[in-house]
């Protein structure tokens, strides 16, 4: 997938509440466009197989999804099963592997440059089931001798060793679930931990060489103040990962039940729960690290803010990453693939994923084929979102349009975020200003053609 960008400086964000309360309204979050919401059951695997056949000679990045976990955080919306009964995950596995031996067969020749474990807690596998589903890949799929590896791990249940039996397995990226460092937030979500535990595995995956580490957090939890999240921002600083992940909060209790244990008394004000990201944005930026964009920070040697600053960063399902030349191929419950001309997802439940596979060898569940139009915009969000810059003249002889005629729509919708000073607009650029980059997903909307059709879509805030 192209982009449209040039070189850029780190990023800047200018603080303006009066235009974030007046804009700070509900849309996607752009990690496809269509969004997942234009996925349909009439998308079949015959037109996966036009998609793989149309990205011959593309590299491959593989996520595979691991559903399972010890105990249930409340805050949580992902596609998830709380189970202690081992017997569960192997029979899950069984499957997974034959949706791989099929997959592999339709990928053949294609080289893998990326392999993802994600959840649910891909660390809830055991030793010996992490080196089986690796050995099931490695059969499958061709790999690149330098391939990213990288898994999702929780703090929680595990032991200090669990990092040197990654290193041996490959692995070579990490990425470690702390959300807030505060113990009376952990317990208000169920998710306490040991702090030191998370500080002994930074120190044992920098000795061992790991290429990065990186922590996801969340603004807006229950029991979270200024002062404590503060606290949060300096363990995190102290513990020096190479990359953060800051994701808001969207209390949704009627689509998770979970959250229905959260008490809703506890939660933060919507002021202040902005607060709590201004406060991150001004720490970790003054801590030595580059705004990515929208949810993401990196140390400036990182990989995502070089491929931001060269112009080549990308956004997926999986978030910003510096390789936006693979397709994406998802594997097990739920998962989603990206082609360049498609999107395809699994069934999101583990009995009916299993019996989908046993029968047809893959589970398939719906998809969207792309529209050449289709196609041109993802382009145009996608820099959007990566680069807070359009190149008009790039986009114009890439796909063969008169910018200023063709895209008047968008344009006029546009218009008034351009009086307000969140974006810059000439012939040649739009550029979104350091006033307008906490809202560059209402930038990219003025580009949707699906969300204008059906404004009654749920989406959480922008920020």
């Amino acid at each position: 997938m192209s982009s449209s960008a040039t070189p850029t400086a780190a990023l800047t964000v200018e603080w303006d509440p009066e235009l974030i309360h007046r804009y700070d309204n509900a849309g996607p979050r752009y990690t496809s466009y269509p969004t997942a919401l234009e996925f349909h059951e009439g998308f079949e695997d015959d037109d996966l197989e036009e998609a793989i056949e149309e990205g011959r000679g593309r590299p491959l990045s593989l996520y595979v999804h691991i559903p399972f976990c010890h105990t249930l955080c409340w805050y949580c919306g992902c596609n998830k099963m709380v189970t202690r009964q081992l017997d569960i995950v192997d029979d899950y596995l069984d499957t997974l592997e034959q949706e791989v031996i099929t997959r592999g067969a339709q990928f053949a020749g294609r080289e893998v440059v990326q392999l993802h474990f994600g959840g649910g807690t891909p660390s809830f596998l055991s030793l010996d089931q992490r080196r089986r589903v690796l050995a099931f890949l490695h059969k499958a799929f061709q790999f690149a001798p330098d391939a990213e590896i990288s898994i999702e791990v929780d703090p929680r249940r595990i032991e200090p060793t669990l990092i040197d039996e990654l290193h041996e397995e490959g692995f070579n990226r990490l990425s470690i679930g702390v959300q807030d460092f505060n113990s009376e937030v952990q317990k208000a979500i169920h998710r306490e931990q040991d702090d030191e535990l998370i500080f002994g595995l930074r120190e044992r995956a920098r000795a061992l060489g790991f290429r990065s580490f990186s922590i996801d957090l969340i603004y807006g939890l229950p029991l979270q103040t200024a002062e404590r999240f503060a606290y949060t921002l300096e363990r995190t600083l102290a513990l020096a990962p190479d990359r953060i992940s800051l994701f808001s909060y969207a209390h949704l209790p009627d689509h998770f039940p979970s959250q229905r244990l959260i008490h809703t008394e506890d939660m933060p004000k919507a002021e202040e729960k902005l607060e709590l990201l201004q406060m991150a944005i001004a720490r970790l930026t003054e801590g030595g690290f580059d705004f990515i964009g929208m949810d993401h920070f990196a140390r400036p040697d990182d990989e995502l803010a070089v491929a931001q600053r060269n112009g080549h960063l990308h956004r997926n399902f999986q978030g910003y990453t510096p390789r936006g030349d693979t397709d994406v191929l998802g594997l097990g419950v739920s998962a989603i693939s990206s082609f360049h001309t498609a999107y395809a997802q699994n069934v999101k439940d583990v009995a009916t994923y299993q019996d989908t596979v046993n029968t047809l060898g893959h589970a398939l569940w719906r998809g969207v084929m792309l529209t050449p139009d289709d196609i041109m915009r993802r382009d145009i969000i996608n820099t959007l979102m990566c680069q807070f810059r359009l190149d008009i003249p790039a986009i114009e002889q890439r796909y063969g349009i008169d910018f200023c005629r063709d895209m008047a729509d968008d344009m006029a919708l546009m218009a008034p975020l351009a009086a307000d000073g969140l974006v810059d607009v000439s012939r040649d650029a739009i550029t979104i200003t350091p006033r307008g980059r906490l809202l560059v997903r209402t930038v990219a909307a003025c580009f949707d053609v699906y969300l204008r059709r059906d404004k009654h879509q749920h989406y959480s805030k922008v920020i």
